[in-house]
């Protein structure tokens, strides 16, 4: 999996990177997973408690409770899986570009700040088309990448 070079002190991947294409379609298809999860138990439960369903803006409880959904599904998946199910189907995996097993601070810097930072700024998203080892910048900032994983 890893090969240490000496003279870095880091540890490298001998395996392939993730591309961009491969990504983007697993994080469409966790997409669908959290507006499922959404639909069947945000919705049922905002209308049992007779809560709104309509967004007035950000700060809406159905929007809040969206995002938590959200959140929660990357970064719970990624501490305890290193993948989401997007990235299950296709192969892929979250890892600690140090060898390291994924932390809490490493995997909600990640999934909460990186990826809210990259989201803002859409075009963020498209480094890792042309990086070398293919991340984005929410994995640069947290020493991550992408890989194939070994099956």
């Amino acid at each position: 999996m890893f090969a240490e070079q000496k003279e870095a002190g880091h540890f490298q991947w001998e395996g392939l990177y993730g591309g961009f294409w491969m990504r983007f379609w697993a994080y469409l298809l966790d997409l669908i997973v959290i507006g499922s999860v959404n639909r069947m138990i945000i919705h049922p439960v905002f209308r049992a408690l007779d809560v709104p369903l309509v967004k007035e803006g950000i700060f809406s409880p159905v929007s809040i409770a969206t995002a938590i959904v959200f959140y929660l599904y990357f970064v719970l998946m990624t501490k305890y899986y290193g993948q989401t199910l997007g990235k299950m189907v296709f192969g892929l995996k979250v890892v600690d570009l140090r060898g390291n097993r994924l932390s809490w601070g490493t995997v909600i810097f990640r999934e909460w700040i990186g990826r809210f930072i990259s989201a803002t700024i859409m075009v963020l998203y498209v480094i890792v088309a042309f990086s070398k080892k293919k991340q984005g910048l929410h994995d640069i900032f947290a020493d991550t990448a992408v890989i194939y994983e070994q099956r």
